[in-house]
């Protein structure tokens, strides 16, 4: 497995940027790679050992997916730390400099899909949050 690490540096708080990137109510308006793909349902128990689910759909109904994990570290405002359900890492960091916020984020590639298409859309997910958190 190869790691990839993406990042955005956002123009909000990190209290606010914690609380967009965490909180179901808005996890379902930010988490999309694309237009034609919307999260319907998100859960979180974030606590180590917590579980997270976003359900994923496109939205002409023609296909869904699930993104689960576990929560390995939880380190309020700093950094998270996840095991998703099929075994990859994931590691999230916030910093707060200058008035922005830089969030961070390495993730263990999967075997089915070209590292490229992966980076891209992670970091498609990531610059939708960003333009969210910044817009609200």
């Amino acid at each position: 497995m190869e790691q990839v690490t993406i990042k955005a540096s956002i123009k909000s708080s990190l209290n606010k940027v914690w609380d967009y990137w965490t909180s179901p109510e808005h996890i379902v308006k930010w988490n999309t790679a694309s237009e034609d793909w919307h999260t319907t349902k998100a859960d979180n128990d974030l606590r180590v050992g917590g579980k997270f689910m976003s359900r994923m759909e496109a939205k002409d109904g023609s296909f869904g997916f699930d993104f689960e994990g576990t929560y390995d570290e939880v380190v309020p405002h700093k950094r998270i730390a996840y095991t998703l359900d099929d075994n990859r890492k994931v590691v999230v960091t916030f910093t707060e400099k200058e008035g922005k916020t830089e969030v961070v984020e390495t993730f263990e590639t999967e075997t089915e899909n070209p590292v490229a298409m992966q980076r891209s859309g992670w970091q498609a997910i990531l610059d939708n949050f960003k333009v969210y958190t910044e817009k609200h």
